[in-house]
């Protein structure tokens, strides 16, 4: 039965085809083109037939040729979305056509066909994305199929592997997702040195990466190998800093490939608690800043702590001072060396905030309250304490 509705099925499948999307549908309207799409369906419905009849798999020619028009598809430019849904809808006509042509006494037939078209699908499937992200090389620059891959793998799409391994790119069971936010008022330059920066940074660190808005770059650091992947992303965060000459956060979280939409997710939320640094001096995770995380979400303690800040505000660069201080471990002579102060001047200060808070900076309710209120004036773009020790 299905020998018999070969070319009907092929003839449907193309007319679906060129109904659902607009690409095929242009493709369609030239007798070359139509006649391409006919060929392949015809070929491919086919084989299936035979080699499912014979419970046998597709062989190296076959796959081959499958490779081969999905290759001719990402050089003549059809978008990633319509190879996804071409996918899908060849998916769905196929098992269509099985059922319709299952007659009432045909259960073992039908039962051979699906078991044969469940692996095989896939393989054929794999066989024509790596043809087509071969022919998109063709068509689209590497900076474009760089941020294609992060953003594939943030939305944990299936087809992120075989664009990977085009790319030379392996994928890894586990990534840093690293999430840089840019403080101050976005830049109208961005658009014509974005590709500029990104094939640097692609060039020196082989990682996914993605430019989504003016306001926030994306690093995928792969977890694994020699240096630890924070130490790769703080190397990564730092140039790209460097190349926008603007202060910035950073946040980042772990995640497994086909589970990052939820690392990300989080790498974003920490960046916009995480302190603004002219100079990144670390990557921040979720344990980092867990306190701000909190603080954030609740809008009335958020303002009672920006209000303490702001009482710090009559200096001398109390800010400055405090942030120094805890990051030394409240470490006096360690912190003073490290603001270029004498140890006196460092309790001066330390007295004086004592006197505009009334919280002594070395208790337990002055390191809570103290640091976690720097911490939010940081992240609100507050000037970078590195900035004085520069």
């Amino acid at each position: 039965m299905l020998h018999n509705r070969l070319d009907a099925n092929a003839r449907r499948a193309v007319d679906v085809y060129a109904r659902e999307l607009a690409e095929y549908r242009m493709m369609s309207t030239a007798s070359r083109g139509r006649s391409s799409l006919m060929d392949f369906a015809v070929i491919l419905r086919r084989r299936m037939i035979t080699l499912a009849e014979d419970d046998q798999p597709f062989d190296d020619e076959d796959l081959a040729y499958i490779s081969s028009v999905g290759k001719e598809r990402g050089e003549t430019g059809v978008s990633l979305a319509s190879h996804r849904r071409v996918l899908v809808l060849h998916s769905s006509l196929t098992l269509s056509e099985i059922k319709d042509a299952a007659g009432p006494n045909d259960l073992d037939a039908l039962m051979l066909t699906l078991g044969w078209l469940a692996p095989q699908g896939v393989i054929a499937q794999n066989a024509y994305t790596r043809g087509y992200m071969e022919g998109q090389e063709r068509h689209l620059p590497l900076v474009t199929r760089v941020q294609l891959l992060a953003k594939m793998l943030l939305a944990d799409d299936p087809a992120a592997p075989d664009l990977a391994g085009n790319l030379c790119m392996p994928v890894p069971e586990r990534y840093l997702v690293t999430v840089v936010r840019i403080a101050g008022r976005p830049f109208r330059w961005v658009e014509r040195v974005r590709d500029e920066i990104i094939e640097a940074l692609v060039e020196a660190h082989r990682v996914p990466l993605a430019w989504p808005s003016r306001e926030e770059f994306v690093a995928l650091v792969p977890e694994g190998g020699g240096p630890t992947a924070v130490e790769r992303a703080l190397a990564l965060v730092r140039e790209f800093s460097a190349a926008i000459g603007r202060p910035c956060s950073t946040g980042s979280a772990l995640g497994r490939v086909n589970a990052l939409a939820g690392a990300l997710a989080m790498a974003r939320q920490v960046s916009q608690v995480a302190p603004v640094q002219t100079v990144p001096r670390r990557v921040h995770g979720m344990p980092d800043v867990f306190v701000e995380l909190g603080a954030a979400q609740l809008p009335q303690v958020d303002e009672w702590l920006r209000g303490v800040a702001r009482r710090l505000d009559a200096g001398p660069d109390l800010l400055t001072t405090l942030e120094v201080y805890y990051r030394c471990d409240m470490n006096r002579l360690l912190a003073a060396a490290s603001l270029h102060i004498h140890p006196r001047t460092l309790d001066y200060r330390l007295q004086r905030v004592r006197e505009l808070t009334g919280l002594n900076p070395g208790s337990t309710r002055g390191v809570r309250v103290l640091n976690t209120a720097v911490a939010r004036a940081l992240a609100g773009g507050r000037p970078d304490p590195d900035d004085a020790l520069i």
